[in-house]
This record gives structure tokens, sequence and C-alpha cells, in this order.
């Protein structure tokens, strides 16, 4: 057994359960697919493959719901900064949302944090991915929400402590995207000269040369 309580530096470090981190969750729903009026509205409306294994603060969204599709269905209406956690097909995926928004049935969403934001997200996304490490290669498809809200995770008792660790990673996360766009960047570049500097057929002369090259 872990102890519930352990020192670092300063500050003391306590193990919680993940269902005392927020002060609500809420699960989500997919209104009638068949519904054409239910996806001209406004409202963000995400599934599992609108998120990225490794990255938690962007999402791609792709359908948007009305008031009534959410009325209407077991969809909800989510507030800002809460955490969208995918629990059945893509365990392993979070991601912080910074609008209103609405989740199919394979989300439970964490609302109203009362730890720091940042800290959380980088615990969690830590934690989930461990447990989504160990359900590869077994039947298991998800996990439930009674298991992740049992989950056990390390905080640290100081909120600016929290903030700290927490701006060390979305330092390291933007640097990392920097680097991925650069890489981007470089690979289009790469391509454009290799079909100008090489010949496309044999016998043909290049698109671009270097001056004096025979």
């Amino acid at each position: 057994m872990f102890p519930t309580q352990f020192t670092s530096a300063s500050f003391t470090w306590e193990r919680k359960k993940l269902g005392d981190v927020a002060n609500s969750y809420i699960n989500g729903g997919t209104p009638d697919t068949q519904n054409k009026n239910y996806w001209i509205g406004d409202i963000p409306w995400i599934q599992s493959s609108d998120l990225k294994n490794d990255d938690i603060w962007n999402v791609n969204i792709n359908k948007y719901i009305t008031n009534k599709a959410v009325n209407d269905s077991a969809a909800k209406l989510i507030p800002t900064n809460s955490i969208a956690i995918v629990t059945r097909v893509g365990v392993g995926k979070l991601a912080y949302m910074s609008q209103e928004y609405s989740t199919s049935q394979d989300f439970l969403s964490l609302v109203d944090i009362k730890e720091d934001l940042i800290f959380i997200m980088y615990m969690l996304y830590f934690k989930i991915s461990k447990v989504s490490s160990s359900l590869q290669g077994t039947s298991i498809k998800g996990i439930t929400k009674k298991e992740l809200l049992n989950l056990s995770i390390s905080i640290v008792n100081n909120t600016a402590e929290q903030n700290r660790i927490g701006q060390v990673f979305k330092i390291l996360d933007n640097s990392i995207n920097l680097h991925e766009r650069k890489y981007e960047e470089l690979t289009l570049i790469k391509k454009a000269l290799l079909q100008k500097l090489f010949p496309k057929k044999d016998g043909f002369k290049p698109e671009v040369r270097y001056k004096n090259f025979n």
C-alpha cells in the first residue's frame, strides 16, 4: 500500500481519488444523427476521433449541435474550463475545453476543478496514459465511470507549486509544437527541392540549376 501523504521539499503531496478533484462530473450522449436539424447549431459536439493521444490542449471540432438537440437527447451542455476524458474507444485521450461544449457517450467531463487546472491536466494525462497502456492487448475497450473516479492521483497541497509544475510542462508542450511545425515546414521545403533539383524524367533538365553547374 502507498502512503496517503509524503513530503517533497517543503510541500506535502497527498493521494486523492480523481473523484475528489472536481465538483461535478458529466456524461455525454449522441443526438439522433438522422435529424439534420439537430446538427446545424453552434454548440461544439466532440467525439473520441477529435482528440489526439498526446495533445491535451487542442481539439479538432468537426460537429456542432443545437440547444434542441441537447434538450431532446442524453447530450449535455458542459461549461467552459472543463476536462473531457475519453472512457471508451480511445481511452488515454483527454482535452481541456475552453468553451461550452457537448460530447458523445464515450466521454466523462470533469467540471469545476478544485485544484490548479494546468497541474491537474498533466497529472491526469500521466495517470490515464498508464491506464491506457495497461489495457492494450486485452479485450477491455474502456474504463467505467466508477473505475475512473476511483483512480488514485498525487496532489501537492500548495496551489502555487501546482501552478509552477503545470507551467513547466506547458512550456515543454509549446516548444514541442513549435518544433513540430518547423519540422513540417522543412519537410515541405525538402520535397519541393527534390522536385526542382532532380529531373522528373531521364534526359530532362531539372527545373532549378546552380550557377556554373554542368
